[in-house]
C-alpha cells in the first residue's frame, strides 16, 4: 500500500490495468521503437516493493515512464551476491557476474592477502587528484563487454556517457570503449580516472564548466534537505538502532563538522539532482541523438542506496527522496524533447533491498541481524579447535556472506588445507540456525545450470550464488543466511543492507519507454540481463554468443 493514499488514483491506475488489454487489442500493432539515443537509468537499491509503494504517487518523470511505457515489476537481478557494483555489471553487459568477474563490491585476493575493491586499477590517477590519492579504478576488472561497446564495434561514430553518483555505476554501465565516464565528488564534482600517458585537464575537459558552477552553486546556494512533499511527515517515529536512538524525520540534525557536512550532502537527494543535472548537460553538449549514428547515455542515480542505508527504505527520508527524484526525473525527461532523433529510456535498478531489521520487527517481522564481526571470530574459533589450527583460516572482504580459506600468511593455503578447512567450516555452518544454506564455490562452479528458460524466480538459491562465482575473485564459501537477517551491525550511519539471494534484494522494475510507444503491464518475470539484448535488437547490433540474457519484444508479437 502506498505511504501516500490517493483512493481516486489507485482506482484510476487499476481501471486503466485492466482496461489495457482491450485497448491493445483494438490498437494498431505495435512498432518497436528505432532509438539514435538509448537513455539507460539505473536506480540504485529501487526495489520492486519500493517501486510498487509509491508507484500511485508519482506523477513526474516515474509516473510518465510507468504509465506510459512497458513495464516489467518483476525484473530480477538472477545472482545471489546482490550489490551496486555485481548489480550494475549486469545491466549492460547481458551477462551475470560469474560471468563479468564483478562478483561483490569488494574481493579478497588470495594472491597478495589483500582486499580488493571491484574495480580497482593501482595503474591509474583520478582525475580530481592526480597526486594519486582516492580509490583508483577504471574497467580494467570488469571481464565483459557492455552495449556500448558492442555499439561503437559496429558504429565507430557512436557515442557513449555515463554518469553517476558513484564510480562503480557510471564505469560498470560503460563499459571498455566510452566516450566519458563520470561519478560524484560531492565538493569537487565530477571527475574520471586517467591512464598513464593522459593529462587530467583534458579528461576533465567535458565538464569543467559543470564543476565550475557546481561549486560556486554550493556556496551561494547550499541545499538543506526539509520536507519537499510535507505528507511524507506522517512517517514520522523514533527509533533505536545498536544501542543508538534517533528519530526518523526531517530535516536532519546539524553536522558537527564540514567532513559530516560533506556526507550529510552526499547522502541526501542532491545526489540525484546533480547526476541528472549532469547527464542533461553532457547530452546537450554533445548533441547526443541528433546525429544519423545511435548514442548511449548511462545514467546511475545512486542516493536511493545512500539513503536507504543510512535511514532504512520505509521512512519518511525515502519518501521524501523518492518524490524529489520523480519529479526531478520528470525535467530531464522533458529536456529530451529536444532530441532530434527517437529516443528510447530505459529504467532498472543494481539491486533491491529490504528494511532495517529493527522496524521490520515491530512489523510484526523475523527479522534481526547477525555481528559480522563476532560471527566470523566464532566461526574461525570452532574451525581452529577442530583443525587444531594456530591462525584464522577464513577471511571476508565485502561481508560474511563470501568466506576465502587463507593459510597462516593471510595468502592461498595448500591444496590440503583449503579442502580441510572447506569441509571443516562447511559442516560447521550447516548447523548454525542463523544459515539458510553454505555451498562449497568450487563445487557452484562446475554445477550444471537450471534448465534454459527456468523463471528467475523460480531457481534455486544455490544457482543464484552460482551465477556469483567467478574463480579466482568469489569467495571459496559462499553463505545464504535466513531470510530478513542481516549480515551487518548498525552504526550511526548505517541501519540497513542487502546483498542477500532473497527476493527482495533481487526483484527490480524494469521499465522501457518512447514517445508514442504502448504503455503496457508485462507481469511475468524477466532478468537485467535481457536489457542489452534487447538494446541491440531495436538497435541492429550485433549480440556475443555467451550472454545469459535474451532479447525482449519491444513491438507486436512474440518475436523481436
Amino acid at each position: 500500500m502506498s505511504s501516500l493514499p490517493k483512493p481516486l488514483a489507485v482506482a484510476a491506475l487499476t481501471a486503466a490495468v485492466l482496461a489495457a488489454p482491450l485497448t491493445q487489442a483494438l490498437a494498431a500493432p505495435v512498432a518497436a521503437p528505432r532509438p539514435k539515443l538509448v537513455v539507460v537509468i539505473s536506480i540504485d537499491q529501487f526495489g520492486s516493493s519500493l517501486f510498487e509503494q509509491y508507484r500511485a504517487d508519482f506523477h513526474g518523470g516515474l509516473g510518465r515512464l510507468a504509465r506510459q511505457g512497458t513495464v516489467y515489476p518483476s525484473g530480477y537481478q538472477s545472482h545471489g551476491m546482490t550489490e551496486t557494483c555485481p548489480g550494475h555489471s549486469t545491466l549492460l553487459t547481458g551477462k551475470s557476474p560469474n560471468k563479468t568477474g564483478i562478483v561483490a563490491n569488494d574481493f579478497y585476493d588470495l594472491a597478495t592477502g589483500q582486499k580488493t575493491y571491484c574495480l580497482a586499477d593501482p595503474s591509474v590517477t583520478l582525475a580530481n587528484d592526480p597526486s594519486g590519492g582516492g580509490r583508483l579504478v577504471s574497467p580494467k576488472l570488469l571481464m565483459a563487454d557492455t552495449y556500448g561497446d558492442w555499439l561503437k564495434a559496429v558504429s565507430p561514430a557512436s557515442r557513449v556517457y555515463a554518469v553517476s553518483g558513484k564510480d562503480r555505476g557510471a564505469i560498470n554501465m560503460a563499459g571498455h570503449h566510452a566516450d566519458g565516464v563520470f561519478w560524484l565528488e560531492t565538493r569537487f564534482g565530477m571527475t574520471t580516472w586517467v591512464e598513464p600517458g593522459q593529462d587530467a585537464k583534458a579528461r576533465l575537459a567535458p565538464v569543467a564548466a559543470f564543476n565550475a558552477r557546481l561549486v560556486a552553486d554550493q556556496k551561494t546556494h547550499p541545499f538543506t534537505w526539509t520536507y519537499g512533499d510535507k505528507r511524507c511527515a506522517a512517517l514520522e517515529d523514533d527509533y533505536v538502532t545498536g544501542g543508538r536512538a534517533w528519530r526518523a524525520a526531517l530535516p536532519r540534525p546539524a553536522p558537527k563538522d564540514e567532513a559530516a557536512a560533506t556526507d550529510d550532502l552526499a547522502v541526501s537527494p542532491y545526489t540525484d539532482r546533480v547526476t541528472l543535472d549532469a547527464a542533461q548537460m553532457l547530452r546537450d553538449q554533445f548533441k547526443l541523438g541528433d546525429g544519423e549514428a545511435t548514442d548511449v547515455l548511462a545514467i546511475s542515480l545512486s542516493a536511493t542506496d545512500f539513503i536507504g542505508h543510512r535511514f532504512g527504505s520505509k521512512g519518511p527520508e525515502m519518501c521524501d527522496h523518492l518524490m524529489r527524484l520523480d519529479d526531478r526525473l520528470g525535467v530531464f525527461l522533458d529536456s529530451l524533447d529536444k532530441v532530434k532523433g527517437p529516443v528510447l529510456v530505459v529504467l532498472a535498478a543494481d539491486h533491491g533491498g529490504s528494511d532495517f531489521p529493527e522496524r521490520l520487527a515491530q512489523q510484526g517481522y523475523d527479522a534481526g541481524r547477525v555481528p559480522p564481526v563476532q560471527w566470523l571470530k566464532d566461526l574461525n574459533a570452532a574451525v581452529r579447535q577442530q583443525l587444531r589450527l594456530a591462525y584464522d583460516p577464513l577471511v571476508q572482504a565485502g561481508g560474511i556472506e563470501s568466506l576465502y580459506v587463507v593459510g597462516a600468511d593471510g595468502k592461498a593455503p595448500t591444496a590440503g588445507d583449503h579442502a580441510r578447512v572447506t569441509a571443516a567450516a562447511l559442516a560447521i555452518l550447516d548447523k548454525r540456525p542463523e544459515v539458510f544454506a553454505a555451498y562449497d564455490a568450487n563445487a557452484l562452479v562446475t554445477a550444471a545450470p537450471p534448465p534454459k528458460g527456468t523463471p528467475p524466480d523460480e531457481i534455486s538459491v544455490a544457482e543464484r550464488m552460482r551465477r556469483s562465482a567467478y574463480p579466482g575473485r568469489v569467495g571459496d564459501i559462499l553463505v545464504a543466511f535466513q531470510p530478513y537477517l542481516t549480515p551487518a551491525s548498525a552504526g550511526a550511519t548505517y541501519v540497513a543492507s542487502h546483498g542477500s539471494p532473497w527476493n527482495y534484494d533481487r526483484r527490480v522494475p524494469i521499465l522501457f519507454w518512447w514517445k508514442g510507444g504502448p504503455a503496457r503491464e508485462r507481469v511475468l518475470p524477466i532478468e537485467t540481463v535481457d536489457i542489452a539484448p534487447t538494446l541491440a535488437a531495436v538497435t541492429g547490433v550485433p549480440v556475443p554468443a555467451d550472454v545469459d540474457g535474451r532479447c525482449l519484444p519491444l513491438g507486436a508479437g512474440p518475436g523481436c
